[in-house]
Parts: structure tokens; C-alpha cells; sequence
């Protein structure tokens, strides 16, 4: 079969140095694939759309996949078997660590199946954005016909960031803030992060606490309530406003002295 070449494209710093590095050098790239979540920042979606037309331009096909449900739908309707008793909650509630059903359902099944029906006609070759400071990742991923293009040319995460800025490209100011830019919901985030978008976007902020109030109606029965490993959105939302506030005595004592 002809070889077929792919990137998986995530709109993220890697992938995009990735892709556009390869068309500079004219290297053979067939399809462009990304995965809709719908929970990315807007900001993403305005950078995926630009870098989709120089990747259009090059005469190379973009692909956009889509569940048929929606994040919300599997967080709070989805029909789950409970393994201890067979018994049916809805809902997934928020991912976690142990279940990352929002990767699985948004992304990888999506994926899986797509490269299942191209490689029926293909030797597919599959280039993933890994960067080399981040080798190990690929090491654990060593799936036949796999490439990382950026661990070939050395690119730490830092040179595929400022490849992209050389190249106009700044996800208006995403990366300023955060050291990775994955959904903006997503519970796996640092502490710090989380402080982030809570103090730079704070309609997003909103949109988790209603969120996290609708998992906690009294009777509703979801999977995982807890935001994260370690806190939920009330504990969450008290320790940054005690930080606030105790920035704020610093700042007027600090006044004060001078």
C-alpha cells in the first residue's frame, strides 16, 4: 500500500511547530488531524483556524473529528453501569486521574477509529508532537509506524514555543499564562494553573462553579465530585480568596511602611 502521511494536531506549541516545520522543509504530509472537545480556550480555536490555512494552502487535507456527544453530555447524562452492583447513575461527573473518560470519549476512540479506516487503505505513518526534552513520552508510545519529528530535530518544548512566535503565532497571549494549554476546564491542571485561569478568565472560572454546583444538586449521582485529587471547587475557590486577601493586607502594610 502507499505510504500516508499524518500528524496529529493538537493546536498546541508542539504539534504546530510540528506541522508547519514539516511543510517548510517539504516533507511529505498528507492529512492534518485534530480532535474537537469543545472545551478548548476561544483563543485556541481562533489559532487552529489560522494555522488550518497554511496547512490548506499547502494543498494538504485538515481534518476535524467530533463525538457525537458533547463533554457535557458525558459529564452529566451518559448512562453509567456501576461495576460494584450493576446499578445505573448519569454522568461521569469530573475526569480524573484513574478516569480520563473526556480523553477517551473526546479524543482517542475518535482518533483510533479514523487511522483504523485509513490504514485499510494505507501504510499510514502516524507524526505525534513530542518534544525531546519530553522523549520518555515517546519511549512508553512505541506503537508501529509512529514518528516524532521534533525529538528527530532536537527541539526542546522550548524551541517549538519560539519557532511559533518567530512565526507570528501567539495564541493571543495563552502561553503567557500557562506553561501548557490544554482545555480550560480540565481537572488536571496544578494548583497553580488553576490559580491562573480563575485570576485571568474568570467567566471560564464561573462556568466550572456552575458546573460543579449541578454535580452537587442534592440526589444527583455522579462518578467523581471532587474537582481534582486534592480539593473540590469550594475548597478551591476559599484557599484563592484567603490568598487574595492576605496579597492585599501585604500590599496595603507594604504601602503603609514606605
Amino acid at each position: 500500500m502507499d505510504k500516508y502521511v499524518t500528524a496529529s494536531f493538537s493546536g498546541g506549541k508542539d504539534s504546530t511547530a510540528m506541522v508547519l516545520h514539516m511543510i517548510e522543509l517539504g516533507e511529505q504530509l498528507d492529512e492534518v488531524i485534530t480532535c474537537d472537545t469543545g472545551m478548548e480556550f476561544p483563543e485556541m480555536y481562533d489559532h487552529i483556524a489560522r494555522v488550518r490555512e497554511v496547512i490548506e494552502g499547502a494543498g494538504i487535507k485538515f481534518t476535524t473529528l467530533r463525538a457525537e456527544h458533547s463533554f457535557e453530555w458525558y459529564m452529566f447524562d451518559k448512562e453509567v453501569t456501576r461495576r460494584e452492583d450493576g446499578t445505573i447513575r448519569h454522568g461521569f461527573g469530573w475526569p480524573s486521574t484513574r478516569s480520563r473518560w473526556c480523553t477517551q470519549h473526546l479524543k482517542t476512540n475518535l482518533m483510533d477509529r479514523y487511522r483504523k479506516n485509513l490504514a485499510e487503505q494505507y501504510d499510514i505513518i502516524q507524526c505525534v508532537g513530542i518534544a525531546a526534552d519530553e522523549a520518555h513520552r515517546a519511549e512508553r508510545d512505541q506503537n508501529k509506524g509512529q514518528r516524532w519529528p521534533l525529538i528527530e530535530w532536537g527541539w526542546a518544548e522550548a524551541d517549538a514555543l519560539a519557532y511559533c512566535k518567530a512565526h507570528g503565532y501567539d495564541w493571543g497571549g495563552l502561553y503567557d499564562i500557562f506553561p501548557r494549554v490544554s482545555c480550560w476546564i480540565c481537572p488536571l491542571k496544578s494548583i497553580g494553573e488553576v490559580r491562573m485561569l480563575r485570576r485571568h478568565r474568570p467567566e471560564l472560572w464561573e462556568r466550572i462553579k456552575e458546573m460543579d454546583a449541578r454535580i452537587r444538586t442534592p440526589g444527583a449521582d455522579y462518578s467523581i465530585q471532587q474537582f481534582n485529587s486534592h480539593y473540590t471547587i469550594a475548597e478551591l475557590e476559599d484557599r484563592f480568596a484567603r490568598e487574595d486577601k492576605a496579597a492585599e493586607e501585604q500590599t496595603s502594610l507594604d504601602r503603609w511602611l514606605l
